[in-house]
């Protein structure tokens, strides 16, 4: 197509899809082909965790620390714009199938509107056309027209799950899973959505849990085909290492995760692990299976070659590494997620196949999209357009490090408060993650730091050796310099004088490479 020409846009998450899961668990035809026709971005984060946090940072292209969203159920101040909001601007209507995971600004709202109480409300900017929150009402009602046995409509999704409990499959065939179904609505829209350019949104919950998969991809995957947990032989050292992870580690319930089980996730046996680490990547596959039923819904409408297609995923699994289940403390397996970018553009022709070992953002893709879609991103979003990567192009200024942050405060039931006597505002985390280090600071308890080149799985804390001084140091500056240069911008860039307006041209965060 021309270079110039309106694209179609599809955004394509998977919840909880952990960034090494592809070489872990392969093979992933429909998303090893989308790679061998676009660019992979091998070390790329997300800067929040979990999930609501996760995708405030999406949307908006900001750090926590500026939009604040940093649980799931705290809102996201609406003088944010979403890139569903800024997208508009082109032209688009994006779509949503799935969830968005928002928590929207109760400023204005009378006390009883039921969005002061939801958290999976949708992203402003962007219209419902399958929506399928954790009611999963749409889903539930297609299993009862298929003949299921009905369940508990108050139950959600979560009534389904807990009919199969570990080790058997789910109750319902792959056609009729939650992930077939949305892909099924997707297709079909697809369908019917005319010439005009087009963005949608597809959000899939898997893999995330219930552990949960339909025959086959319950038995897809052969536990002995994956690596051991880090730290499997046992989780002291971990408890060693710093309060939060010892808190943790007695704490994760495997039963939040996989139905009839229970337990401190970090006593469960070497082979229930490893059954559902397999679990877990079994879901991972079926959604790359309908992957390929989109690709190939695209390529016979002839879409393909109009479609730019963006995967990624909100935050990762630690799926057992060091104890531990969800996304949750400081370690790579929650920050790390995929990224592949394909632009379907003849600009996009010399970094086809690409996999970019640079560092990259979760909030990179708002520029990006804005970038292919013609329009500029606002002076306060602190990611970096992609573009000249999918070029095949190596910018000479390109950040060598990234950064996320976690907040585990508990307002309604106030433990993590209780458990440290923090208040609710101490009871958070930075991260910087560079080639070398990771230094994790908390407002409230000690820091953490791991020198990556003798000790890349993360597990010696050597925040208090004297020998490690040096790395603590430029960790610490590094979070500090990154804090000053990523501050609000909206109005920063203004300064009036002399009867005028000037406005500073030189956005240094971005073209220097500094964020």
């Amino acid at each position: 197509m021309a270079d110039n020409a309106p694209l179609n846009i599809l955004l394509i998450t998977a919840d909880q899809w952990r960034g090494d899961l592809m070489r872990l668990a392969g093979p992933f035809p429909a998303l090893e082909g989308l790679a061998a026709e676009g660019v992979t971005f091998e070390r790329h984060f997300n800067q929040a965790y979990p999930c609501g946090p996760a995708r405030a940072s999406l949307w908006t292209g900001l750090y926590a620390h500026k939009h604040r969203s940093i649980q799931n159920g705290t809102p996201l101040d609406a003088r944010h714009p979403t890139l569903f909001q800024l997208l508009r601007g082109a032209g688009y209507q994006p779509r949503l199938f799935g969830y968005t995971d928002t928590t929207l600004d109760p400023r204005g709202r009378p006390p009883a509107d039921p969005d002061l109480g939801n958290y999976e409300n949708i992203a402003p900017g962007i219209l419902p056309e399958m929506l399928l929150n954790e009611a999963a009402a749409p889903w539930l009602a297609h299993l009862r027209r298929a003949g299921y046995p009905p369940t508990d409509p108050d139950a959600g999704r979560g009534g389904v799950f807990d009919r199969a409990p570990f080790p058997a499959p789910a109750i319902y065939d792959a056609r009729d899973s939650e992930t077939a179904f949305l892909a099924d609505r997707f297709i079909d829209w697809l369908a019917v959505a005319g010439a005009t350019p087009w963005c949608a949104h597809l959000s899939f919950i898997a893999p995330h849990p219930p552990f949960v998969a339909p025959e086959p991809f319950d038995r897809l995957v052969d536990p002995a085909s994956l690596p051991p947990p880090i730290g499997a032989a046992g989780h002291a050292a971990e408890r060693l290492q710093h309060p939060l992870l010892a808190w943790l580690l007695e704490r994760i319930d495997i039963a939040n995760f996989v139905p009839g089980l229970s337990g401190p996730a970090a006593d469960i046996d070497a082979d229930t692990v490893a059954r559902i680490r397999a679990v877990y990547a079994g879901l991972a596959r079926e959604v790359d299976r309908n992957l390929g039923r989109i690709f190939q819904a695209l390529r016979q409408q002839g879409r393909w070659e109009r479609t730019l297609i963006v995967f990624t995923a909100d935050h990762g699994e630690q799926l057992f590494d060091h104890g531990l289940l969800g996304k949750t403390a400081y370690f790579d397996q929650s920050a790390h997620i995929p990224l592949i970018l394909r632009d379907p553009r003849a600009a996009a022709d010399p970094g086809r196949g690409r996999r970019v070992e640079a560092f990259s953002e979760a909030i990179d893709l708002l520029p990006t999209l804005l970038s292919a879609s013609g329009l500029a991103a606002p002076r306060n979003a602190d990611g970096r357009d992609l573009s000249p990567w999918i070029r095949g192009e190596t910018p000479k200024a390109w950040r060598d490090a990234v950064f996320w942050a976690h907040d585990f405060r508990d307002l309604a039931g106030r433990a993590a408060e209780t458990a440290f006597g923090l208040p609710s505002e101490w009871c958070n985390l930075s991260v910087v993650r560079t080639e070398k280090l990771k230094y994790v600071h908390f407002a409230g308890l000690p820091p953490v730091l791991f020198d990556l080149v003798a000790d890349p799985m993360e597990t010696v804390n050597r925040a208090a050796d004297p020998k490690a001084r040096e790395l603590r140091i430029e960790g610490m500056e590094r979070l500090l310099t990154w804090r000053q240069r990523a501050e609000e911008r909206t109005l920063t860039g203004l300064m009036a004088r002399g009867g005028r307006l000037y406005e500073d041209q030189d956005d240094a965060t971005r073209d220097m490479g500094l964020a």
